[in-house]
Parts: structure tokens; C-alpha cells; sequence
């Protein structure tokens, strides 16, 4: 049997949470159109009678600018660290010089597969370009051409992989989807909702905590604060007369609820925490380590 980590990285808004999604079948990874809206390094436990791999998705790689960015970075080059494929996705669209230039900066020692992402919006010619941009380099030892919103070409991504993938016994079990709890997928199934609902910062300046989750005979009690940076910020997230955190609350509930398969009864606290992106206990406090 093989079984192995395999990590993914790319830029922002690449499409990486979306490729774990599909390759799951599950979402784990939330995703919005925003760029930065993957913090953690969250992993996806795809096990099959031959093999197991456990996908790790990375935040986008970006130059950090506070202490948040700093800590999303350090999950970056950890999944660097106990990996023994690396997939290097690149969305089929951007600057190839300049992602280059971040994959070398990687200085991976695991074989590298490029993936290359948003086929089915471009040229025959395009593909042909950026194919054989990365497959002169010596950091690529296999490329794979897909789709991961229509998901397309994940079987040949997969196969390609299992290439690479070394003889192990599997390291989880079967039924085991992620090592992460349950508190975390709900918490970033708020946060997502944020990133649609508000404009500008405001989805860069809040994280959500969840405080209280409580399994009742008919319902999932869930309490929830939102963290933001200023009482301006607070304004904003609950809206005129609480508007706004009434419909946040409603998305988020219905995504946890598909996502729990249970009625769930949730509550949410907006607190004000100055300068938290920037406070290293705060950060720790939060899930940040």
C-alpha cells in the first residue's frame, strides 16, 4: 500500500482550498474570491483500498505585513518540513516568472508536481506555454492539467502522485476524513461567511472563536465570538438595528448544519481586541501557534 503527505502550494487565490474540496468530495477548506482567506494548514485524509494520501492545504504565500501573516507563513513552511510530495499550483492565468520565482524560493528537497488549475477558461496555446515553461525546470518532476471547480483531471492528478508516493501502512483510519475538530470547521464556516457578506478590511481584521458547542437531544448548541480590531469594525459586522449579524448568523447556520448534518442553534458575540493580529498571546489564544 502507499501512503504518504502531500502539501499544496501556490499563491493566493490559486485555487488550493478548492482543489482539497474536490479532491475530498467534502468541503474542509472554505473558500471565498477574496484573497488570504486560508489561515491554517487544514488536512484532508483520502484513504482507498490502495493507497492513502493526506492532503495538506496551505495558506497563499505572500510577503507578511503583521504577526497573523507572519504565523500563516510559518504553517507554509511547515507543511515544507514532513512532506514527500509537494504540488506546486499555479493558476493557469498568472505571472509565470513571478511564480516561479516563489517556487525556487521553496527550495523543496521532495519531488514537485505543478499543477496547473482554470483549464477550461483557457487557450490550447496558453496550456502549451505554460507547460512547457515549468516542465524546464528542474524543481518539476511530473505536471497536471486541472480544473478543481469543475473537477477535471483529479483521477490523472492523483495517479501522478501515486508515483511519487512511498510503501507505507496507512497512518490513519479508514473513516478518519481530518486531524482537525470539529469547533475549527465551524468557526471557519463563519469566517467564510464574513469574507462574502463584508466589503474592504473587514474580513482581514476578524477572527472567530467558538466558545461553546454543546450536543443536545435535537440540536447543536453553538456560541461563537467574532474578534475585530476596532469598535468601528463592530459597527460594521452588526449593521443597522443588527441587520447584518442577523443574516450572518443565518448563512452560517445553514452551512454548519449541511455540514453537521444537524439542526443547529447558534449564537454570535462580536468582542472588540485591539491591535489582535499584532499581539502574540492573542494570536496563540485564537489557534494561531
Amino acid at each position: 500500500m502507499k501512503a504518504g503527505f502531500v502539501s499544496i502550494f501556490g499563491r493566493p487565490n490559486a485555487g488550493k482550498s478548492t482543489l482539497l474540496n474536490a479532491l475530498m468530495g467534502e468541503k474542509l477548506a472554505i473558500v471565498s474570491p477574496k484573497v488570504q482567506t486560508t489561515r491554517h494548514r487544514i488536512k484532508g485524509i483520502l484513504t482507498e483500498p490502495e493507497y492513502q494520501i493526506i492532503f495538506s492545504d496551505t495558506p497563499g504565500i505572500i510577503e507578511p505585513k503583521y504577526k497573523l501573516q507572519e504565523k500563516m507563513m510559518f504553517a507554509v513552511r511547515q507543511a515544507l518540513e514532513d512532506v514527500d510530495v509537494a504540488l506546486l499550483m499555479v493558476d493557469v492565468k498568472e505571472n509565470l516568472v513571478e511564480v516561479n520565482t516563489i517556487f525556487e524560493a521553496l527550495r523543496l528537497k521532495v519531488p514537485a508536481i505543478i499543477v496547473v488549475n482554470k483549464l477550461d477558461d483557457v487557450s490550447a496555446a496558453r496550456k502549451e506555454e505554460v507547460f512547457a515553461f515549468f516542465g524546464s525546470k528542474s524543481y518539476c518532476k511530473a505536471i497536471a492539467g486541472i480544473s478543481a471547480l469543475k473537477k477535471t483531471g483529479l483521477q490523472e492528478l492523483i495517479n501522478a502522485i501515486l508515483q511519487f508516493l512511498p510503501d507505507n501502512p496507512p497512518f490513519f483510519e479508514g473513516d478518519e476524513m481530518t486531524d482537525l475538530p470539529t469547533r475549527f470547521f465551524c468557526a471557519e464556516l463563519i469566517r467564510e461567511k464574513i469574507f462574502y457578506l463584508y466589503q474592504e478590511e473587514i474580513p482581514y481584521h476578524t477572527t472567530v472563536i467558538v466558545n461553546e458547542f454543546k450536543e443536545k437531544s435535537s440540536l447543536i448548541k453553538i456560541s461563537a465570538d467574532i474578534i475585530v480590531n476596532r469598535e468601528t469594525q463592530k459597527g460594521i459586522l452588526l449593521g443597522v438595528g443588527g441587520k447584518m449579524i442577523k443574516q450572518l448568523g443565518t448563512e452560517a447556520r445553514k452551512d454548519i448544519e449541511q455540514f453537521l448534518g444537524q439542526k443547529v442553534f447558534l449564537e454570535l458575540f462580536v468582542k472588540v481586541r485591539p491591535k489582535w493580529r499584532d499581539n502574540e498571546f492573542m494570536l496563540k489564544e485564537y489557534g494561531y501557534h
